[in-house]
């Protein structure tokens, strides 16, 4: 997928949640990745986000340490 998809993606999750009360947000954007992208997405979203997660929104930066990384050979 290009990089501009996975953002625009990730960040469309991060606006849905962060419209929702409670202070859980961050955790529910990855639950939400955990659940339906694949190791394949998970695994560009995670590099993306080592790199510095240019463009972003804060709520996905926020939801990294809960973003399960993928085993290499999925």
């Amino acid at each position: 997928m290009s990089p501009k998809k996975m953002i625009t993606m990730a960040n469309q999750i991060a606006t849905f949640f962060a419209s929702q009360p409670g202070d859980d947000q961050a955790e529910r954007v990855a639950a939400h990745i955990n659940d339906f992208w694949e190791p394949r997405m998970r695994r560009q979203l995670l590099a993306h986000l080592a790199t510095g997660g240019a463009e972003l929104a804060p709520l996905v930066i926020a939801a990294q340490p809960h973003i399960a990384a993928p085993a290499e050979s999925a």
